[in-house]
C-alpha cells in the first residue's frame, strides 16, 4: 500500500492552494450546473461556457424556466449538449420545487437530482459543505492506480471511491482530489507522464515497475 501521508504532504507542498477548477463564484447551484457540464469536457471550456450561461440565467430559478433550445445553444461547446441542457434545467427546477432553492447536503438527496452521480455529489459535499468524499474522476483514477492503490487497469469509479475513502483521511479527501487534478495536468498526464520530474517518483508503484522492466530487459 502506498505511503499515503507522504503522498499528501508532497502534493500539499507542490499545490498549497487546492481549490476546485470550476469557477462558481461561491454559489452552490452554479457548481452543480458546471459539474454536470464538465462530463467529457475540460474544466477550462466549461468555465468559458459558464460565463455566458450565468449572464443569461443569473439564478437557479431563471435557469429552471429557461427555453431548452437556448440552453442547448449555449452549452453546445461542452458536448452532449441535448442531455446536459435537459439535466441542468431539471436540476434547477428540482432545487426550486423540492429544496426551497437550496442545494441539499445529503448524499441521497443529491443523487436524486437529474444528472447527478456520486462524483458530482462528492464534489458538492466536499466543496460546499466540507464533508469527506472522494471525487473519482479520470485524474484520480489514473494517478492513484499508478501510485499503487489498486491495479492500473481498474477504471470503476465506485471501487476507486471505496478504496480511497478507506485510506485518505476524511479531512484531506476534498483537497487531495483537487490536487490530483492539478498534478494530472501538470505531471502525471494520461499519455506521457513526466516521471523524470515527478516529486512522487520514490512513492510510485508505476515508476518502480517501469524500472524493474528496464532492468529485466537489459539482462
Amino acid at each position: 500500500m502506498p505511503e499515503t501521508l507522504k503522498i499528501i504532504e508532497v502534493l500539499k507542498e507542490r499545490y498549497p492552494d487546492a481549490e476546485c477548477s470550476l469557477r462558481y463564484s461561491g454559489e452552490p447551484w452554479k457548481l452543480l450546473v458546471l459539474a454536470r457540464l464538465s462530463a467529457q469536457c475540460t474544466d477550462a471550456r466549461v468555465n468559458i461556457v459558464g460565463v455566458e450561461l450565468f449572464k443569461r440565467y443569473p439564478t437557479a430559478d431563471a435557469l429552471a424556466d429557461a427555453d431548452i433550445a437556448d440552453v442547448e445553444r449555449i452549452v453546445r461547446p461542452c458536448g452532449l449538449y441535448h442531455v446536459k441542457a435537459a439535466d441542468i434545467i431539471a436540476e434547477c427546477a428540482a432545487l426550486r420545487d423540492r429544496y426551497n432553492g437550496e442545494v441539499p447536503r445529503g448524499m441521497d438527496e443529491l443523487l436524486s437530482l437529474p444528472g447527478v452521480g456520486r462524483k458530482i455529489a462528492n464534489l458538492i459535499r466536499g466543496d460546499v459543505f466540507g464533508e469527506p468524499g472522494i471525487v473519482a474522476d479520470t485524474h484520480c483514477i489514473r494517478i492513484c492506480g499508478r501510485l499503487g492503490y489498486y491495479p492500473e487497469s481498474m477504471k470503476d469509479p465506485a471501487k476507486v471511491e471505496r478504496i480511497l475513502s478507506a485510506v485518505i483521511p476524511p479531512d484531506e479527501q476534498a483537497d487531495f482530489c483537487h490536487r490530483l487534478v492539478l498534478f494530472g495536468r501538470d505531471i502525471c498526464t494520461a499519455r506521457s507522464p513526466d516521471c523524470a520530474n515527478c516529486p512522487l517518483t520514490a512513492l510510485c508503484a508505476h515508476t518502480k515497475t517501469q524500472a524493474n522492466q528496464t532492468v529485466t530487459n537489459s539482462i
